[in-house]
């Protein structure tokens, strides 16, 4: 019983640290399909790799939405002078 737990408690270590440091990334570009959902699998740096992971597959690579509006300036209003 107490290997099982131990094992349990590894395991669920090991996960958190792998989903962290992927999800510490925003990568550039998303592979989208019907049955992925929007934005798809946003695991990209390059086009490139998005299309090569898409060939063969009824998908397609877009930009992630994420770096997209992370990149936009915001655009901050002076003060009415009125």
């Amino acid at each position: 019983m107490r290997r099982i737990v131990l094992a349990l408690l590894a395991a669920g270590i090991v996960g958190t640290i792998g989903s962290g440091s992927a999800a510490a990334k925003d990568y550039r570009y998303c592979l989208q399909s019907r049955h992925m959902g929007i934005p798809g699998d946003c695991s990209y740096d390059t086009y490139a790799q998005c299309r090569a992971s898409a060939s063969g597959r009824n998908a397609d690579c877009n930009i992630n939405p994420r770096v997209a509006f992370s990149q936009q300036r915001r655009v901050h209003r002076s003060a009415r002078p009125y």
